[in-house]
């Protein structure tokens, strides 16, 4: 069995289904579920944040998703930071907190399990507020930039105070 999930940034909530794989078809579903529903069925545009994973890598996945969904644009996330995208720190708290540890008798307590913490988890979670702003990062790499590589090896070989 197969836990897909997206998240809502927006709405902080997570749409999940259990399929008996993944895949192509599987993934397909999931996106069917969301895109079908209201607000994304008629907004003007709907990201898709996705890592490189092989049910939706490259550009035929990009052309399946905006074939079905025209207001669909897919995103990957770069090669092994597939940690930025929200949905993969959900995937993290299900890891700890739903199946671990792997006590279940059979598949249909790990799907009941994972469907309750998943209407748990949007009943009481909120979107995240933002701090960083475009303005904060450039300020922050000028600093960065102000650094020479040999500043960097001076200060990491000064002894700390004591």
């Amino acid at each position: 069995m197969a836990y897909l999930a997206a998240y809502d940034v927006h709405q902080a909530k997570v749409f999940g289904r259990c399929e008996p794989k993944t895949g192509i078809v599987p993934f397909m579903n999931l996106v069917t579920q969301i895109m079908s529903t209201e607000p994304y069925a008629s907004a003007r545009r709907v990201f898709w944040i996705v890592d490189n994973g092989s049910s939706h890598r490259g550009k035929k996945a990009i052309d399946r998703l905006t074939t079905a969904f025209p207001n669909a644009i897919m995103v990957h996330t770069p090669v092994h930071a597939s940690r930025t995208n929200q949905i993969e720190i959900f995937f993290s708290i299900v890891q700890r907190k739903v199946v671990s540890p792997n006590d279940f008798t059979d598949l249909t307590q790990v799907r009941d399990r994972l469907r309750a913490f998943e209407d748990r988890y949007n009943a009481t979670t909120q979107p995240f507020q933002w701090r960083f702003t475009t303005s904060d990062q450039n300020d922050l790499l000028a600093r960065l930039d102000r650094h020479t590589p040999a500043d960097r090896q001076e200060e990491s070989s000064v002894a700390p105070a004591a």
